[in-house]
């Protein structure tokens, strides 16, 4: 109860700072290629084609280092606002009410897969086949 409502809060607020961060990244991005069409349509009407080239790749540079910028800035926003230890609690959260559920239910032994991973269960199955007929073996 208490568990999954602390995690739809968590849910909540990382998925404002998502989008917060989505927006300011949209709003940075469109400024970058306002800035680089500005500069490219400055060089295009004073450079020759060599220095052109030059001045484009520089500019893409630039851009491109602009573009880390920002995703290093969003990165770093989240991990701040969120705090490592609700980081680790959204992190851990299904495994930990799982934990709990099995443990309310008393299960003393279980087997939890994803469904993407196949078992091999045919070695378990003959160790315990073959404890059973060793058993019986001894009996007669």
């Amino acid at each position: 109860g208490e568990a999954a409502v602390e995690q739809a809060k968590l849910k909540a607020e990382a998925n404002n700072i998502e989008a917060e961060a989505e927006l300011s990244r949209i709003n940075n991005a469109r400024q970058g290629e306002l800035t680089y069409v500005a500069a490219t349509k400055a060089v295009v009407s004073t450079q020759s084609t060599g220095t052109y080239v030059a001045a484009t790749n520089n500019l893409e540079i630039e851009r491109a280092k602009q573009m880390a910028a920002i995703e290093t800035s969003k990165f770093e926003n989240m991990v701040t606002t969120l705090g490592s230890e609700n980081i680790a609690r959204i992190a851990t959260s299904g495994h930990d009410n799982q934990l709990a559920m099995l443990k309310a239910l008393g299960l003393q032994s279980t087997l939890i897969t994803d469904g993407s991973t196949p078992l091999n269960l045919f070695n378990t199955a003959k160790g315990f086949i073959g404890q059973l007929e060793d058993g019986a073996g001894s009996s007669h």
